[in-house]
């Protein structure tokens, strides 16, 4: 049985990497005795994958891991036998149950939200009406041309057809960024490098460490089919046409993105 977790990582748990993160939730499972399946052959391991790994120093509201399983307790008593474990900073929000031929969340993730906005100990150069302005700008232009590097190579890329939404918020009383991103293994646009761009093209200094970044979702792509095989395939293909008839016939706009825990559901 597939299974998909949603959890929040916040606190002194954001300077925490990946692999120690991937290694603690290994152990969680055994604490919390969730019954999850292991891989064969001469090393076992629990069979688990992550949806988008953070970056060190940044905080979430919606990150996603897909386990495997034997046998599950409901969904409700499988969060809180997590959350018993659990250390401040990690809290489980979701577990819900996948189709057998559920795609992995690692290779869904199309597109993800962030909030960005300067730590308190740090000037912060805007209004909340001249970011407006200023954003609007920016993203008004025909192209915004960036060069990205990589560790083998560096290539020039337009960033505007990547992001996907961008806008002035307010958060705690003082303006800060939302931008939806593209997300994932075949383009990976983070946040900090449309800052960087957008205090370029305002010729303002850009200070990495004066930044929170937080995650608040990660999405899949609407269109995006998440199961394998060919019959559940053209099942969730058909799904897919009624709920766009649904949308139409209501007057609605088919939703560009899901949210991955949208694609399960809880286990009563």
């Amino acid at each position: 049985m597939n299974i998909r977790i949603k959890f929040k990582k916040y606190g002194v748990m954001k300077f925490i990497g990946h692999l120690d993160i991937m290694r603690y939730f290994q152990k969680c499972m055994r604490r919390a005795h969730i019954d999850i399946a292991y891989s064969e052959g001469f090393s076992p391991h629990q069979i688990m994958s992550f949806a988008a790994p953070l970056g060190v120093g940044i905080t979430s509201d919606g990150e996603y891991l897909d386990i495997e399983v034997n046998s599950t307790l409901s969904s409700k008593e499988s969060i809180d036998a997590l959350n018993q474990v659990m250390v401040d900073g990690i809290s489980i929000l979701e577990y819900k149950k996948l189709p057998d031929m559920a795609k992995t969340s690692m290779s869904l993730v199309a597109a993800a939200d962030y909030l960005v906005y300067i730590k308190d100990n740090y000037t912060n150069p805007f209004t909340l009406k001249e970011l407006e302005e200023q954003m609007h700008a920016f993203y008004q232009q025909p192209e915004i041309l960036i060069t990205k590097k990589t560790k083998k190579s560096e290539r020039v890329i337009d960033l505007k057809p990547f992001i996907y939404d961008m806008k002035a918020v307010e958060y705690n009383g003082k303006p800060a960024f939302f931008l939806k991103v593209c997300t994932g293994s075949s383009s990976n646009i983070k946040p900090e490098l449309v800052i960087e761009e957008f205090y370029r093209f305002c010729e303002i200094p850009f200070e990495p460490l004066a930044f929170q970044i937080h995650r608040q979702e990660v999405y899949v792509s609407s269109e995006e089919i998440p199961v394998k095989g060919e019959h559940e395939r053209a099942e969730y293909a058909e799904k897919l046409s009624l709920m766009k008839k649904e949308y139409a016939e209501k007057g609605l706009e088919f939703p560009a993105f899901f949210t991955l825990g949208e694609l399960g559901e809880d286990i009563l």
